[in-house]
């Protein structure tokens, strides 16, 4: 009688362990699955300025969500230049004269969203699909902004996540130089084949008019671009333009108002 409660007992213990182990582990694997679901579906997010920039940022305890506001760090002026998607979607404008100022809102699929504020100005409609790497506004300080900087946010499903670029996590430093990022934004790859027009078009080492002149197109030329920045304005046959290209085989600038294209900026070329 002893042995057969005791094995009565321990068939009952496995029982229950059993059905434990069976109510418990979908719940658990359903929510592992939905976070692996969640990580998948993550944009591989770039930095939002141009390729080779090397900026600093900031984190201050009354941003809205989990912001960070970049600013250069390598010389450069941070007012005027390019704002960059950091991952391809939908764009669209805002502004909020009292707060976030002229501001685009990318919409990334999946619940991601990025945001840009205090733009001095838009460089896409609102509703374009932009790709990685395309420039989608100036950099400013509209709205309630006390100077020029980039406040950067990545959202998902409207909640405010820490900033992730190229995979890395980002640290949130309470002060600027503190930390650093160099952007690898729109580095590789794009380009095109585009031809020149008009005659003894100087080929210049930057992007300046007051650069070297490394050679001259004589007249009408096939050209390899392999990417673009904005630089000295030019003025030519009542077109104004302060976009370049970076020629591949000539190793030089030359204005974007000499290549025979409608768009001030190239389409499908990646900013330098």
């Amino acid at each position: 009688m002893h042995c057969r409660h005791s094995r009565t007992v321990s068939l009952l213990v496995a029982v229950v362990a059993t059905i434990g182990a069976l109510l418990t582990a979908p719940a658990h694997a359903a929510s592992a699955s939905g976070d692996g679901a969640r990580l998948a579906a993550a944009p591989n997010f770039r930095a939002p300025f141009p390729c080779g920039q090397k900026w600093t940022y900031s984190h201050h305890s009354a941003e809205v969500r989990r912001a960070l506001d970049f600013v250069r760090a390598d010389g450069g002026s941070t007012a005027g230049t390019p704002v960059l998607a950091s991952a391809s979607g939908t764009a669209t404008r805002m502004s909020q004269p009292s707060g976030a100022g002229n501001y685009i809102v990318i919409d990334h699929g999946g619940g991601w969203k990025t945001y840009y504020f205090h733009l001095a100005s838009f460089s896409v409609p609102s509703g374009a699909a932009v790709s990685q790497g395309q420039q989608i506004g100036v950099t400013g300080s509209t709205g309630h902004s006390s100077g020029a900087h980039i406040h950067y946010e990545q959202l998902l499903n409207g909640v405010g996540q820490n900033i992730v670029i190229g995979g890395a996590g980002l640290p949130y430093p309470s002060q600027y130089h503190q930390s650093y990022l160099t952007s690898d934004n729109g580095c590789g790859g794009g380009g095109g084949d585009f031809r020149t027009w008009g005659s003894d078009i100087r080929v210049r080492a930057d992007a300046y008019l007051d650069s070297p002149v490394v050679g001259v197109l004589p007249g009408p030329t096939n050209v390899t671009v392999v990417c673009q920045k904005q630089g000295s304005t030019v003025t030519a046959e009542g077109y104004t333009n302060n976009w370049w290209s970076k020629l591949r085989d000539q190793g030089g600038f030359i204005s974007n108002i000499y290549v025979d294209h409608p768009a001030a900026q190239l389409p499908g070329v990646p900013i330098c």
